[in-house]
């Protein structure tokens, strides 16, 4: 995956083992982009679990960070549903994923489903624009649709891990494709040299996880207990977690 901000070190996605090479594209271009959303008041820093105000129509980049995408559904197929209606329920959220540095997202606004967008980390940076903006970097709008159509793969990849039947697997895999595209290399306590495996490089809650995978933070707790057990995940510094080496190699 080409990074669309590979200009500056600091800008760059998170490094997975499994990511494309990158191709540099000129400083001066997002330079120029940074200048220009500047002058216009279209970037903001948000603090860790901050809503983002995205809205529909506007292309948004997210320049450092993580962004936290989740999802509510205002839909009921039981029985008193009619009932249910009459009722001020605060809709469970679903985690959607994440977007990571150097990438673009965009908010869809289609009843009853609702997207919304959270920063992950502090220090998150955004900037956005309207989609007619991108005439003034031809080039630019070439890279914003290769990312979209990247993201529009790993979201096929995901759903063929969340069709798995036994949740245990549904964990793993969900895991496994997070970790492919956001872990970064965690070395070896007793040689600094050997990479031990590649880690989420921030936290997620196993309530999180149960949400996207369609289970409950107890289950989530149990099944992480089973999965690092049998050496099948592993666990770092602030609990973040991490899958072996070895595993990454054989997925790649």
């Amino acid at each position: 995956m080409t990074s669309l901000f590979s200009a500056e070190r600091s800008l760059l996605p998170m490094q997975s083992p499994s990511s494309f090479s990158e191709a540099s594209r000129p400083f001066l271009t997002w330079q120029r982009i940074l200048d220009w959303a500047q002058e216009h008041y279209r970037c903001r820093t948000f603090s860790k679990d901050e809503r983002i105000p995205a809205r529909p129509g506007l292309l948004y980049l997210v320049q450092r960070g993580a962004i936290r995408m989740v999802g509510t559904a205002q839909v009921s197929a039981t029985a008193s549903q009619l009932t249910s209606r009459r009722i001020n329920r605060t809709p469970e959220e679903a985690f959607l994923g994440f977007v990571g540095a150097g990438q673009p997202f965009e908010i869809v606004a289609q009843s009853p489903f609702t997207l919304q967008a959270y920063a992950h980390v502090d220090q998150t940076a955004v900037l956005w624009m309207y989609w007619h903006d991108l005439d003034n970097w031809p080039h630019f709008r070439r890279e914003v649709m290769d990312a979209f159509r990247y993201q529009h793969q790993r979201k096929l990849l995901w759903l063929s891990a969340l069709g798995q039947r036994r949740t245990i697997d549904r964990l793993l895999g969900f895991l496994t494709l997070l970790i492919e595209e956001y872990g970064e290399p965690a070395m070896s306590e007793t040689d600094p040299d050997v990479i031990r495996g590649y880690c989420l490089p921030f936290p997620l809650t196993h309530a999180q996880i149960g949400s996207a995978i369609g289970s409950t933070r107890v289950t989530v707790t149990r099944l992480m207990g089973k999965l690092r057990q049998r050496g099948l995940i592993l666990t770092q510094g602030d609990n973040l977690i991490c899958l072996p080496a070895e595993s990454i190699n054989r997925a790649s």
